[in-house]
């Protein structure tokens, strides 16, 4: 029988191998039965902050509606994709699943613009919030689950893939000493997948898009032509709409992975160490496909994102987050985890549902 440390040698050179992983800061025994990226991934399913997405805003306060997506359905198609990539481009996909499924774990309630309003406040403070960062604190001091250590001690693979993601949203632009490696490269480029696609989908069920408005961006006109062509004009519409998102997000899954293979090839990326010293992107979309996406997620941001009926609920949801906030610095009896600090208030709140921001907001 093939072990799974002989599995992983037939990965890419340039791809990340168990047996090279730099460890953990808090040294554990080796797992016969599991390699040290499918143990951070077990735990990140299994730890609290990870079950609290359930309940956390995408778009749409979350149980404003059955289909909307959550920010843990958001976090299951990036891993999901996050892997499809992975397995194309021969990467490690049990690294770039473990980091997919942490990258949202510091997401406060009510989405962006819950995390405007913790930054915000932070800012006063001489700090700032920022969900990446937010995550890694999660993962590496607030989950409680173990008695050697604090957090879930995860991979130092995993942790470099947390604080170097970036979005179009998330730290656009930022620079790192070292570039992140290419599992965590996919992930980013998973996540935009996710969310640039899921965003157009629960923006039509919605309402608050047509197909009609979709009909100047390059990427729907497409993948419709091409799903008409296939199936025929007289699609219902839940159907048609199921059929196109999958069209785009297949059109730029194959996009970004044959330009990836192009900049590994033309960069002569042999190692994962080449990789990381390489000044600038190899996990990406191509030229064109690039300002298409950037029209595409310049319409979501306009007509979707700012939506008034959109901007009500989450304008509300800051108002509240930043009262809680005051609530409990002003009365620190009534902050159930001790003496308050703004670190320990921005840490309890960061971790809350939507519901249960809105349940302590109404009872205080």
């Amino acid at each position: 029988m093939i072990s799974m440390e002989e599995r992983e040698r037939s990965l890419a050179g340039h791809a990340i191998k168990s047996a090279a992983s730099r460890g953990r800061k808090f040294p554990e025994k080796a797992d016969d039965k599991r390699l040290c990226f499918q143990k951070d991934k077990d735990r990140i399913i299994h730890s609290k902050a990870f079950r609290r997405l359930d309940k956390k805003t995408q778009v749409f306060m979350a149980g404003s509606g059955d289909h909307y997506r959550t920010r843990l359905t958001h976090t299951l198609e990036v891993a999901q994709i996050s892997r499809d990539i992975a397995r194309r481009l021969n990467l490690n996909e049990d690294l770039c699943e473990a980091i997919a499924l942490a990258h949202d774990l510091g997401h406060p309630p009510f989405g962006h613009a819950g995390e405007e309003a913790l930054n915000e406040i932070m800012e006063a403070y001489g700090s700032n919030f920022e969900h990446n960062e937010q995550s890694r604190r999660i993962v590496e001091t607030l989950e409680k689950n173990y008695p050697d250590f604090e957090g879930l001690n995860l991979s130092f693979e995993v942790l470099d893939g947390l604080i170097k993601h970036q979005t179009a949203f998330d730290q656009h632009g930022k620079k790192f000493e070292k570039a992140a490696h290419l599992e965590a490269q996919a992930v980013n480029l998973a996540d935009e997948i996710a969310y640039t696609n899921h965003d157009i989908d629960d923006g039509l069920r919605s309402g608050l898009i047509t197909i009609d408005d979709l009909g100047h961006l390059k990427l729907w006109r497409t993948a419709e032509k091409r799903i008409q062509k296939n199936y025929g004009n007289s699609l219902k519409k839940d159907i048609l709409i199921s059929r196109v998102i999958s069209e785009i997000m297949s059109m730029m899954v194959e996009d970004l992975c044959m330009e990836a293979r192009r900049n590994i090839q033309k960069n002569h990326i042999k190692t994962s160490t080449d990789a990381q010293n390489f000044k600038g992107t190899i996990v990406k979309f191509s030229g064109p496909m690039q300002k298409i996406i950037k029209r595409m997620r310049a319409f979501l941001y306009n007509d979707f994102y700012m939506n008034p009926k959109i901007v009500k609920v989450t304008d509300r949801g800051k108002k509240m987050i930043k009262k809680v906030f005051a609530h409990y610095l002003k009365n620190p009896e009534k902050f159930p985890h001790g003496k308050p600090d703004p670190i320990k208030i921005k840490d309890y709140i960061a971790g809350m549902t939507d519901s249960f921001l809105i349940k302590e907001y109404n009872k205080l």
